[in-house]
């Protein structure tokens, strides 16, 4: 490799015009958790009805699971030598998961998670593609076991509801 395309290289040896574009995509992702996971701080305080014990348990492993992802997910965008976002107004501004105000009723909070998992979902998929793309194996790694695992969380609340996994909302 010449001196040239070597200084085209992150200090973790990636193309930095691939890194850049993972990290913006990363970027989109945090804000969408920020928002996944105040989401289920909202449905864990609120829920209402019969299945109120067993939510308010999964909602608060849910919660305790994102916070350690935005985490990682964060020092990811940092090992890409970028800024995470880090304020309200950015996370509003760039995630596609709104605000689930006033939702209570035990199915329709269950509705609301399974919503943002799909969104993550779509937006992990493309990280996923664009990390093989950039041989990125730290990222394809993390985006790999967060699809997973919201693959099976998505299953189970399907369950929940009574709907088949591949079911349309």
């Amino acid at each position: 490799m010449s001196q040239h395309d070597q200084e085209k290289l992150t200090t973790i040896g990636l193309n930095q015009e691939k890194a850049s574009k993972l990290s913006e995509r990363l970027n989109v992702l945090l804000a969408n958790f920020q928002m996944y996971y105040q989401n289920l701080r909202s449905v864990h305080w609120n829920v209402k009805g019969e299945n109120f014990f067993a939510l308010h348990t999964k909602y608060e492993e849910l919660y305790t699971e994102a916070h350690v992802q935005i985490d990682e997910i964060a020092e990811r965008i940092l090992t890409l030598g970028v800024t995470p976002l880090h304020t309200f107004s950015d996370y509003i501004e760039n995630s596609s998961i709104e605000a689930a105000k006033n939702v209570e009723k035990d199915r329709d909070t269950v509705k609301v998670v399974l919503d943002s998992i799909k969104k993550l979902l779509i937006i992990e998929r493309e990280i996923l593609d664009l990390s093989a793309d950039a041989d990125d194996e730290g990222t394809n790694a993390m985006m790999s076991d967060l699809i997973a695992g919201q693959e099976k969380t998505a299953w189970m609340l399907n369950s929940f509801l009574g709907r088949e996994i591949g079911a349309a909302n």
